[in-house]
């Protein structure tokens, strides 16, 4: 399946041979991937490519940047809402984030990625910087504002940020990206991150939260 979403972007050649790019990458994997069968699917010549990106590794790039977006808009718009309850906001955006990052789809852009920087470690910077650090600070900009609120007490918003990724992701990460699990159920999601809510809270929630518990 082709990622397709609504685009700003008015290069529709240019997203067009992303779309396919992605496939490729994904049914090939990167090292074997090459422009032209980038070329031949998109349905112009290598020349045409060239005019979009100089190079498989540019391409590659171009897609993990355009990816991680749209993985991170996905996830981390939750945050953006009027917050009351800073547990039940806790609670949607770590359902959504489980729900993309343990996906079929998702571990397969993971391993992908990760078999590419073992070779171009410039790619997996750009991963990294584009999708976890990307939506780390987002979390931590969040939690940084509930700091000043008073609803929650930590002393780093951005180490606390990576705590409560690491809380949802972690049991299962391991195990899903070398297929030991396959891609957790609604009802394994929720559960998984109704006890990574819950730590966190008692680590970090206002006093009067962690009596409640």
């Amino acid at each position: 399946m082709i990622d397709v979403k609504n685009r700003p972007d008015r290069d529709t050649r240019r997203e067009a041979i992303l779309d396919v790019a992605a496939e490729v990458f994904l049914d090939e994997g990167f090292d074997a991937a090459s422009m032209s069968t980038i070329a031949a699917k998109v349905g112009g010549s290598k020349s045409t490519l060239y005019n979009y990106f100089k190079s498989k590794e540019e391409i590659f790039q171009a897609h993990i940047e355009r990816y991680c977006g749209w993985q991170g808009a996905e996830m981390f718009q939750l945050l953006d809402d009027e917050v009351d309850d800073v547990r039940a906001a806790l609670t949607r955006l770590g359902g959504r984030y489980l729900s993309n990052v343990m996906s079929e789809r998702n571990m397969r852009h993971f391993r992908l990625i990760a078999s590419a920087s073992e070779r171009s470690p410039d790619l997996g910077r750009t991963f990294y910087e584009a999708g976890p650090l990307r939506g780390a600070r987002l979390l931590g900009g969040f939690l940084a504002r509930m700091k000043l609120e008073g609803r929650i007490a930590v002393d780093d918003p951005m180490v606390a940020a990576h705590h409560f990724i690491g809380l949802c992701q972690n049991r299962m990460l391991k195990a899903r990206l070398v297929n030991y699990v396959g891609e957790p159920t609604a009802e394994e999601v929720a559960a998984e991150v109704d006890a990574a809510v819950g730590v966190f809270m008692a680590a970090f929630g206002p006093s009067r939260d962690k009596v409640a518990r």
